[in-house]
Formats: structure tokens, C-alpha cells, sequence
């Protein structure tokens, strides 16, 4: 499904999909009811997407996250249930008619291995190198710094080949704060899930769509207790979502979902028990 917003076309990238503990991915929401519309298998885990956006127009070929990319043992894999048998970052962006180096620049939202984890690659003998060799990378100066320094909570989470490859090869630009990064795509900065995750609005001046990466993972996360145990500052989320989640439905902003499992693409609407998200 294409979407088209001002003089960008706009086209979700499955890159395969994966699955984490219900119970991380809902926090304090008890699992009679988050296992209503996510259903977890034998090991409580629930299926999310790993999906990325691609935004094409002005003379640019962006992507907007990565996914997990396929640099991992089986163990790891089994861990987190990641399957590339119906879709994987390159064989996506391929039926999109577009290959490695056509992308001319990659959007990190964060730097979490399952937002970034495809944007550096690996050669059978081990060796890392750029996924899109003439893309530049951007990331949040602030977000780079945590990557590199995490807390024990978070430190499985950031893993440094997803981008100090990019870094040696001067590849990867730090940003410092929201602001326009192309004409009509606007970052915007959220702290509740870890430090300066930077979510991109696409805009023509009348419709928007929003990624939204971990701030609303799944259609679920729409309801505002629903908030991940992963988060670092559960409370600043809360916060981020009570204040931008009235603003999407107002402005009917189209929300970009980059772990539901079924919907890339919903917008919101009002009920007696708050916002719900239906498919766009």
C-alpha cells in the first residue's frame, strides 16, 4: 500500500518479522487483557513486524528504520523468533524496485537492534560493512551517546555493529534536537522510551503521517497505560502519549505502526474509553 503526502510517495518495507515477551511489551497491563488482541504462543511471546517506511520524491530515496537485518546466530534468532521466510529488508525494498544503492539516506528513529540492526550487514568470514554504501545515516547525538553507554536495563538493546561500522566510515551524522532534516519531514524528539528517539512527521502542510515507532509500537499501545516495560521512563511516555496522541486524532494525522503485526497504517478515533486506532 503507497501513500502519497505532498511530493513524497510513501511505501511500508517489511523486513521480516519477530516476536517479543507480551508481558515486556505491556508493562503493568494485566495479560487477560493485552493477550485479548495479542495472542502469545507457548513462551508468552507476541508477533510484532519489523517494518520500515520508505519515502521517495525531491530527488531523495529515504528509509526510515532498518529492521533487525540477518547478521545473527540461530540462537539468537530463536530467542527472538526472527523470520525472513516471507519478507526481509533487501528482498522488500527489491519488489519496491529499489537496491542498496539507491538509498540516499536512512532516518534511525533510535538505535535499538530491531530499529537499526539492518542498516550494517556481515560477510560470511565475519566482516561488517555498510548495508546502503552511499546513504547517510542520522541519529540523535544524544541517542548515539546512550547507545554507546547504556544501563543495565538497556544494554542488550543497543548493539554496537549496528553502528560503529557506519561511524568508521563517516556515514552516520549526529543531530542535536527536532527540527525539518528535508523539506515537508519534521523530527520530533521523545524521551520515555530511551533518550531522543526522534520520530519523523511527513507533511504537506494539510495531512501528516507519523512514524511511530517505539512511542506506539502496536494499535494497542494507542491506549495510554499500555506502556513497555522496555521503556527506560515509563512516566515521560505517559506524559508523550497524552499530550501527541489528542493531536494525532485532531489533526488526523495517519499513524505509521512499525511492530503491529496485521496494520502499517491506521488513524484514530474517539470512543467513550478513549482513542482507538482503526485501519487508514
Amino acid at each position: 500500500m503507497n501513500l502519497t503526502i505532498g511530493k513524497y510517495t510513501l511505501t511500508p518495507i517489511e523486513t521480516g518479522t519477530f516476536a517479543l515477551d507480551g508481558g515486556a511489551m505491556f508493562g503493568v497491563v494485566p495479560k487477560n487483557l493485552w493477550s485479548k488482541s495479542n495472542q502469545p504462543d507457548e513462551q508468552n511471546r507476541i508477533p510484532m513486524a519489523l517494518r520500515a517506511l520508505l519515502v521517495q520524491g525531491g530527488g531523495k530515496t529515504i528509509l526510515i528504520d532498518s529492521g533487525m537485518g540477518e547478521k545473527y546466530d540461530e540462537k539468537t534468532r530463536k530467542i527472538y523468533k526472527l523470520d525472513n521466510s516471507q519478507s526481509s529488508l533487501l528482498s522488500s525494498l527489491a519488489r519496491a524496485g529499489v537496491k542498496p544503492e539507491d538509498i540516499s539516506d536512512v532516518i534511525q528513529t533510535h538505535l535499538h537492534f530491531d530499529h537499526c540492526g539492518g542498516s550494517v550487514s556481515q560477510t560470511a568470514d565475519g566482516k561488517f560493512y555498510p548495508t546502503f554504501p552511499n546513504a547517510k545515516h542520522y541519529v540523535q547525538k544524544e541517542n548515539l551517546a546512550w547507545g554507546r553507554k547504556p544501563t543495565d536495563k538497556d544494554r542488550a538493546s543497543y548493539l554496537k555493529n549496528d553502528w560503529e561500522p557506519l561511524v568508521a566510515e563517516g556515514m552516520l551524522e549526529e543531530l542535536d534536537g527536532p527540527g525539518e532534516i528535508f523539506p515537508g519531514i519534521h523530527l520530533h524528539i521523545f524521551n520515555g522510551h530511551t533518550k531522543a528517539q526522534q520520530l519523523p512527521q511527513i507533511t504537506d502542510g494539510k495531512n501528516s503521517v507519523f512514524y511511530c515507532a517505539d512511542l506506539v509500537p502496536t494499535k494497542a499501545h494507542i491506549n495510554f497505560p499500555y506502556i513497555m516495560g522496555y521503556d527506560n521512563f515509563p512516566l515521560t511516555t505517559l506524559e508523550e502519549k497524552k499530550k501527541y496522541i489528542p493531536k494525532f486524532f485532531e489533526e488526523n494525522w495517519t499513524l505509521f505502526l512499525e511492530h503491529d503485526p496485521v496494520d502499517a497504517l491506521v488513524k484514530l478515533e474517539q470512543t467513550e474509553r478513549g482513542f482507538k486506532a482503526v485501519p487508514a
